[in-house]
């Protein structure tokens, strides 16, 4: 699974100004900018979905590779599906609720602001339904095989081992330090996206949303 942050989605489009943005700019560009954010959207679904469903053959296979022993690897592989799953659910949820072109203004700047609240939970919650299921995915292929290995490590490796702690170090370092910080990083820069991107977005079209009303 790659851990592209969700930033992305939105980083292709102009930074919105917020709630001083100007009303007739906003309705000038608004079927643009709701076409592009509903195509970017998209991608990240199908890519992160395929993207799962590929790392959960990687580990179908390793388990196939290392025999029954490998058993553990069953939940990891379930953990990755099940984040593939949630990006399937993501798009038949959009399928449901997307409405037509014939749609007036006032509907579809209000199914935006749903649309874009929805996503800012899922950013301020990244950690519940994406990190946390594949860091357990990660850590129990990493046990699974740190087990095996001891079973099945050849004469003298952990000798070698002992004799070289530079390469121990590096592995160390990795897991302790490398692999948290990019899951640290990811979390981040979501939060970043809300507050730089979904919130100004947000804030442009329920000022657009209130102009609507009034002119009704």
């Amino acid at each position: 699974m790659n851990f592209n942050d969700y930033e992305s989605v939105w980083k292709r489009q102009d930074l919105p100004v917020g709630a001083g943005a100007n009303l007739s700019a906003l309705k000038e560009t608004f079927e643009t900018k709701r076409r592009k954010s509903a195509a970017t959207l998209l991608a990240r679904d199908l890519l992160e979905g395929l993207a799962g469903v590929l790392v959960s053959g990687v580990f179908a296979y390793v388990w196939w590779h290392i025999g029954r022993e490998g058993w553990p690897m069953v939940f990891a592989i379930a953990l990755v599906l099940g984040v593939s799953g949630f990006f399937a659910r993501e798009r038949l949820r959009v399928h449901r609720t997307r409405l037509g072109a014939e749609a007036p203004l006032l509907a579809k700047v209000e199914a935006d602001i749903a649309e874009l609240r929805h996503q800012r939970r899922l950013l301020l919650n990244v950690w519940s339904w994406y990190l946390l299921p594949l860091a357990a995915a990660i850590a129990i292929v990493c046990f699974t095989l740190a087990r095996i290995l001891m079973i099945q490590a050849p004469p003298g490796f952990f000798t070698a081992l002992r004799e070289h702690p530079a390469a121990l170090l590096w592995i160390v370092l990795y897991f302790v330090v490398v692999v948290p910080l990019c899951f640290w990083g990811v979390w981040a820069m979501n939060r970043r996206a809300v507050r730089k991107q979904l919130d100004p977005r947000i804030a442009e079209l329920e000022k657009l949303h209130a102009d609507l009303l009034s002119t009704d």
